[in-house]
């Protein structure tokens, strides 16, 4: 079978490893547009704060038997007839599976002064959006950032880190709007302030004016904004011009079935790029639900296999920031129970919805010792304890808190340390005993802390733990990637 992914981003990437991993005769090409190797889009953050390095954003899913990866490689049109694509360097490949992973693109709103691009202006979304970013920020003193959701952000707080003084500008009255209730972006915009981030909120921009080395953005209120650099987060569109030329049924996304198909059997679609039930997922986590679906279907190994959107947790990954955001808080809906607590002058918010004992919902701002219980909570839709003070405050009302687990036996095998791939802590252990000796081998077998990064530590912590309790190495000498330190 030959079986053609177009687009080599998290979601391409892992479905071709998903093929791979899998018995069957079967050629694997990869086109992707980049010119990269595939990387890991959730981290470009945090290499914008300076706290990695490029190569720390590779995957770690490199080619294999029977997998082609070609990067810099544009398709242009999808001929359904022939079972080809052609690329922009005028070659054709036949397939006879064919996989779109498209993902999606970074939108430009229609402003006065965009269009074309300024060089000081430069949305943010893919790798070499970062290196333009990064290189205009080297010179510069400030920065604006329009759009304050979570990729705008993540942004702001990466230049901030990186010493420029930063404003984001976002339309709507609170950040995040789509996670967070306005109190939540409150507390929110407080926390950013003491970071260095201010915000200018409920004020549309009309216009761009760029001028020798600084840009100026004017904004509905009749301000203007000036900066030595405009990035631009206001929000992503999945990437279906491929799909709609071809003739698929394209609303949002590319309409997909529960085996990830497209209108046409022969072609399937996951990722961004993909609707699924009328929902865009935009999230890693989902991208490689749909990939392990995609690849059981395809190669037979699952005939039955179908993918099931399992519940969203967003968390912001930004130094000195703690949010994690789930189901209905930020809009509501029917609910028996809500429990609110709020201190903006620690930058703490907590936000639970329950119905028939069940969370529907969860904001958590700021320092929460039960995070990690609310998340497994609304994941598995177990029931909540009878105290809620615990999980609100993160522990009950009028009792000392606990002192943290010396170790993390008392944490049960079941328990999810990975929510991007699903990866519990028993299947961590197993991996150990399996001969996985370092946090890069753990993650390099069960793919934990490979996405968001936010179980890294905790990953770390396990292993930690488990080379104490078989007398594997001196744990202080474990690094926090796995490598023994001097």
């Amino acid at each position: 079978m030959r079986v053609i992914v177009v687009g080599y981003g998290m979601a391409g990437a892992r479905v071709a490893a998903e093929l791979r991993a899998r018995d069957g005769d079967r050629k694997v090409t990869v086109l992707g547009a980049e010119p990269h190797r595939a990387y890991n889009r959730i981290m470009l953050s945090t290499l914008l704060a300076g706290k990695v390095d490029e190569p720390d954003l590779e995957l770690t899913e490199p080619a294999g038997q029977g997998v082609d990866v070609r990067t810099g490689v544009a398709v242009t049109a999808i001929d359904r007839a022939a079972r080809e694509v052609h690329t922009a360097d005028g070659d054709r490949h036949g397939y006879d599976h064919l996989i779109l992973a498209t993902g999606s693109r970074a939108l430009v709103p229609p402003l006065p002064g965009l269009d074309p691009l300024p060089d000081r202006v430069v949305p943010f979304r893919t790798l070499d959006d970062c290196r333009r970013i990064l290189a205009a920020a080297g010179p510069a003193r400030s920065a604006l950032v329009l759009g304050g959701g979570l990729l705008g952000l993540e942004a702001a707080r990466g230049l901030a880190a990186r010493g420029l003084d930063v404003t984001v500008v976002h339309p709507v009255g609170h950040l995040m709007e789509r996670q967070l209730d306005p109190a939540a972006g409150a507390v929110l915009a407080g926390t950013l302030a003491g970071l260095g981030v201010r915000t200018a909120l409920a004020v549309p921009a009309v216009g761009v004016v760029t001028a020798g080395d600084t840009v100026r953005l004017d904004l509905a209120d009749g301000r203007s904004l000036t900066a030595d650099l405009l990035v631009l987060s206001c929000g992503v569109r999945p990437d279906t011009a491929l799909a709609a030329t071809a003739g698929l049924a394209v609303e949002r996304g590319v309409v997909v079935d529960d085996r990830m198909r497209t209108s046409d059997p022969r072609i399937s679609a996951l990722g961004d790029c993909a609707q699924h039930d009328g929902t865009l997922t935009g999230l890693v986590a989902p991208a490689w639900a749909q990939a392990r679906v995609l690849a059981e279907v395809l190669t037979g190994a699952d005939p039955s296999a179908r993918y099931r959107p399992r519940p969203v947790v967003t968390r912001l990954k930004a130094a000195g920031i703690d949010l994690a955001a789930m189901g209905d808080a930020a809009d509501g809906g029917p609910a028996d129970e809500e429990l609110t607590f709020a201190d903006p002058a620690r930058g703490t918010y907590a936000r639970l919805r329950i119905r028939d004992e069940r969370l529907t919902g969860a904001i958590l701002l700021g320092d929460n010792p039960a995070v990690g219980t609310v998340v497994q909570l609304f994941d598995r839709g177990a029931p909540v304890p009878v105290d809620r003070r615990a999980l609100l405050l993160g522990r009950a009302a009028g009792v000392a808190p606990a002192a943290p687990a010396a170790s993390p036996a008392l944490m049960p095998d079941a328990t999810t340390v990975c929510q991007c791939n699903d990866v519990s802590k028993g299947a961590l252990v197993a991996c150990w005993r399996a001969g996985a000796r370092t946090v890069a081998e753990l993650s390099a077998a069960t793919r934990a802390a490979t996405g968001c990064g936010g179980c890294r530590d905790a990953v770390a912590g396990i292993a930690d733990w488990l080379a104490e309790v078989d007398g594997g190495g001196d744990p202080m000498r474990r690094g926090r990637t796995g490598e023994v330190t001097a």
